[in-house]
C-alpha cells in the first residue's frame, strides 16, 4: 500500500477522474452502484491503469474501504509470484485494449486468499480509443476448493488402481507359475502393465481425455520398441474406453510383431498413420498398422488372445470396424471408429 501522502494525491486524481466518467457513463455507473456483482472501473490513459470507481460489492468482497482502493493499481490485490501467467494476460489485457476471462487469487484485507474469475472489458470513446477499462468479478473459492478435493481424491484413486493392479500381478504370477510356462506369465504380466501405464496416462488427464499419439508411443516405449516404427498423424483427443481398448489392440500387434512378424528380424518395419474422414453423420478416424520387410507371414491355424481381442471385441468397443490381415508381406490392421465429438484436430511433428 502507499505510504499517506501518496495515497492522498492518488485519491484526489481518482475522485476526479470519477466524477469525470461519471458525466459520460452516467447510467451505467449508477447500474454498476447497485448490482450485486463486484465491479471496478480503471483510468486507461493513466500510468499503471489506477482504480478509479468501484462498487459495494466490491468492497464487500475484498473487506477494504473505498478510499483504500481508490488510486491503487489494478493488480494490487493480486497474490503476487502465485498467479505469474494471469498477471501477464492482465497486463496484456490493458495494453491491447481487448477483453479477458481468467481466473486468479485475490487477498482480502484480513489476510484470506480467495478465488475470483476477472472479467476485463475496455471502455471506448466516440473515437475508438480506451479511455476505461471495466472489471467484473465472480467469487469462485468454493468451486476452485471443490476441484483441489477431487483432485485430492482423484490422485487418491489413481493411487489404489495402480496398487490393484501391482496386487494383480503378483498374485497372478504366484498362481500362475508351476501350472504353465514362464513365457504365458510374461505375456499377461505385460498386458496388465499396458493397462497400468495408460491408467496413468488417464489419471494424469481427470481420466477425461488423452492423445491417441500419447497412448501408441507408451504402449511401443512400455515393450521397448524405439526404433524402425513410424507414426504419422494429428494427435486426436480418446475417451478412457477407446484409449484403453486401443492400448490392448496396440500392444497386441506390437508383441506379434516382435515375435513373429517385421519387428522379429533387423530390418523390418512398421507403419501407423491415421487420418481424418469426413462422414454424412459424423467424422471418422481411420487407422492404418502396416508391417514390412519382415519373414513371410504364416495365417494362424488357431485364435489366440490377440487375434480374438483385435477381431472379437475391439470394432464393438470403438463403435467402429476393425480388419485384421495376415498377408504375406506383412500383418496389417485397419481400425475405423467414430471420431468423438468436440475433439480438436491439430498438428503433431
Amino acid at each position: 500500500m502507499p505510504d499517506q501522502a501518496d495515497k492522498s494525491g492518488e485519491q484526489k486524481i481518482a475522485g476526479s477522474d470519477v466524477e469525470g466518467f461519471r458525466e459520460t457513463l452516467g447510467p451505467f455507473v449508477v447500474a454498476a452502484e447497485t448490482t450485486r456483482m463486484p465491479m471496478v472501473f480503471c483510468n486507461a490513459r493513466a500510468p499503471d491503469n489506477p482504480i478509479v470507481f468501484v462498487n459495494q460489492a466490491f468492497l464487500n468482497l475484498t473487506g477494504y474501504d473505498e478510499q483504500e482502493v481508490l488510486g491503487q493499481k489494478f493488480d494490487f490485490l493480486i497474490l503476487q509470484g502465485t498467479d505469474p501467467e494471469a498477471l501477464t494476460e492482465i497486463r496484456t489485457a490493458f495494453e491491447g485494449g481487448r477483453d479477458l476471462e481468467t481466473p486468479v487469487r485475490f487477498r482480502r484485507k484480513d489476510g484470506h486468499a480467495i478465488w475470483v474469475s476477472v472479467f476485463i472489458s475496455p471502455v471506448r470513446d466516440e473515437a475508438g480509443a480506451v479511455v476505461q477499462h471495466f472489471a467484473s468479478f465472480v467469487d469462485v473459492t468454493w468451486h476452485k476448493r471443490e476441484e483441489e478435493r477431487l483432485r485430492f481424491l482423484l490422485d487418491e484413486l489413481n493411487h489404489r488402481t495402480q496398487n490393484t493392479l501391482a496386487t494383480v500381478l503378483a498374485i497372478a504370477g504366484q498362481t500362475l507359475r508351476g501350472m504353465t510356462d514362464e513365457r504365458t506369465i510374461e505375456a499377461f504380466e505385460e498386458r496388465i502393465l499396458a493397462l497400468s501405464k495408460t491408467h496413468g496416462l488417464l489419471g494424469s488427464e481427470n481420466w477425461d481425455r488423452v492423445g491417441l499419439r500419447e497412448v501408441l508411443d507408451q504402449t511401443l516405449a512400455t515393450l521397448g520398441i524405439e526404433t524402425r516404427i513410424s507414426i504419422e498423424g494429428n494427435d486426436v483427443s480418446l475417451r478412457p474406453k477407446e484409449a484403453l481398448s486401443l492400448t490392448m489392440a496396440f500392444h497386441e500387434l506390437a508383441t506379434n510383431a516382435m515375435t513373429y512378424g517385421a519387428l522379429s528380424t533387423s530390418v523390418g518395419t512398421v507403419d501407423v498413420s491415421w487420418r481424418l474422414e469426413p462422414m454424412p453423420n459424423g467424422d471418422r478416424v481411420r487407422l492404418h498398422w502396416s508391417e514390412s520387410g519382415g519373414p513371410p507371414v504364416i495365417p494362424p491355424s488357431f485364435r489366440g488372445f490377440g487375434r480374438r481381442l483385435i477381431k472379437g471385441g475391439l470394432a464393438q468397443d470403438l463403435n467402429g470396424e476393425v480388419r485384421l490381415a495376415f498377408e504375406a508381406t506383412g500383418v496389417t490392421c485397419e481400425i475405423a471408429m467414430p471420431n468423438p465429438k468436440g475433439d480438436r484436430w491439430t498438428s503433431h511433428d
